[in-house]
């Protein structure tokens, strides 16, 4: 949306009553066609939809100075009005989470609503091959041979810390190969880990090599950034040899617009984000400097409460040492937590009616108390899908799977409307219903429980 479309936009929001109060360009950008589909399914399914909660976290003399949101939307502000801070570089999304986006599902309808408002910069951080012999390759390769993906979401902990994506791919050939699609990208960058007696890794374009590692084999996470000549159409990345480990590569564009990084992983909860490496977390998250730091959290955690694998103080303890630790390497992000969608219980017998997860409105309130305490916004991921019962409904309109767990379909879609439609209403409304001030102050972040090792990491959402 450039300057001029905006100002049309505001002059409609005007008659319409959406505008900002504050100011006259902030209006909500016009709705997709498959929004529009989309909305009009969320009908047929009783999602009343929601509001993103977005506490106050500096008071000022008329109101509010900055609430926890403040940073994204105004970085919205500016692409839309051409503010040159905007206009230098993409406004980065990270969002960390579990298999609700581990698929580049949910989060890619929240991108792509945000690039049609806003204008695009590219894909951002990809993995070289897919986390699974199944899926999409949306976020990784186009085409890719002899890795073996490791994530943070195993049972047991990998041998080797993780980077912010949270997986890496290590070569279990000579020559394994990843090899990316480019779209014009002016640059690039290559994560990887420094293991011992790992061969060198390989960037080149149509034959022609940009970049070749030079291993120490001290276990550093280490980058290298090579620069893509004008019109080249293919990327590889290249293992010499076994044992090579690539964490992630990175291709955007120079300039504005939005960029949304998948960060989720299967299995993924608060406490298993602690096997993300200080070093790493340090330099991947200061080199992708989002304006947003966005959270898919609770569905494993409610699962492990059920279980009693976990308890609520623990919940709380490990999302607040993950909040905390990410906000210190980004202390100028934007921060929102999205809580779990409605759940039922383990054991249901075909037939039967069935039952809500219990626990699940525990982690959901103790999420909430955690993200706001901690200055971070939170939207109710259950309540916007209709709270108690939604996921029946889901189901019987064929949108889950057999599992009872994870949806699928139109159903991952309606999700991703509802976080989408809630953060961008949250934009063009920022100020009218703020949450109260923060009753608490963010303090040293809590120790880590340890790296994992032997933790259960079932993979439940």
């Amino acid at each position: 949306m450039d300057a001029s479309s905006a100002v049309l936009a505001s002059q409609d929001a005007n008659r319409t009553g959406t505008t900002s109060p504050r100011g006259s360009f902030r209006a909500l950008p016009p709705t997709t066609e498959r929004g529009q589909r989309l909305r009009s399914l969320g009908n047929r399914l009783m999602t009343p939809g929601g509001a993103v909660e977005d506490p106050c976290l500096e008071p000022g003399a008329t109101g509010c100075a900055r609430s926890a949101l403040t940073p994204f939307f105004a970085a919205l502000d500016g692409l839309v009005t051409g503010a040159s801070d905007a206009t230098k570089e993409p406004t980065v999304i990270a969002a960390f989470g579990n298999s609700l986006i581990a698929g580049d599902r949910i989060v890619d309808v929240v991108r792509d609503e945000l690039v049609h408002g806003f204008g695009g910069a590219g894909r951002g951080v990809l993995l070289v091959d897919r986390m699974a012999p199944y899926g999409g390759r949306s976020r990784t390769a186009a085409v890719s041979n002899g890795w073996e993906p490791r994530t943070l979401g195993e049972l047991r902990a990998p041998p080797h810390p993780f980077g912010i994506t949270g997986v890496y791919h290590v070569a279990t050939v000579a020559r394994a190969r990843g090899r990316f699609k480019l779209e014009g990208e002016p640059r690039g960058t290559l994560w990887w880990k420094d293991v011992e007696d790992a061969g060198r890794l390989v960037v080149s374009v149509d034959g022609a090599v940009l970049a070749r590692t030079e291993p120490q084999g001290d276990g550093a996470s280490r980058t290298t950034t090579f620069e893509l000549p004008v019109g080249a159409k293919w990327l590889d990345v290249t293992a010499e040899g076994k044992g090579a480990i690539v964490q992630g590569v990175v291709l955007e564009k120079d300039g504005p617009g939005i960029v949304l990084d998948m960060l989720g992983v299967p299995s993924a909860d608060a406490t298993l984000y602690a096997r993300i490496e200080e070093d790493a977390l340090k330099a991947q998250l200061v080199q992708r400097d989002p304006k947003l730091l966005l959270f898919f959290l609770g569905g494993n955690e409610s699962k492990r409460l059920e279980w009693k694998r976990t308890d609520l103080d623990t919940v709380r303890r490990d999302l607040t040492a993950l909040l905390r630790r990410t906000r210190a390497v980004s202390p100028d992000s934007a921060c929102l937590v999205v809580g779990p969608m409605d759940a039922v219980q383990d054991g249901h017998v075909q037939g039967k009616p069935l039952v809500q997860r219990p626990f699940l409105e525990s982690a959901i309130t103790a999420e909430r108390e955690v993200a706001l305490a901690e200055g971070c916004g939170f939207f109710n991921l259950f309540a916007a899908m209709g709270g108690a019962g939604s996921l029946a409904r889901f189901n019987q309109a064929g949108f889950m799977h057999d599992d009872l767990v994870h949806p699928r379909g139109q159903g991952l879609d309606l999700l991703g409307q509802l976080v989408s439609d809630a953060l961008l209403r949250g934009w063009v409304e920022q100020g009218t219903e703020l949450a109260p001030p923060l009753t608490s102050s963010r303090e040293e972040a809590p120790p880590w429980p340890g790296d994992g090792s032997g933790r259960t990491a079932e993979d439940v959402r």
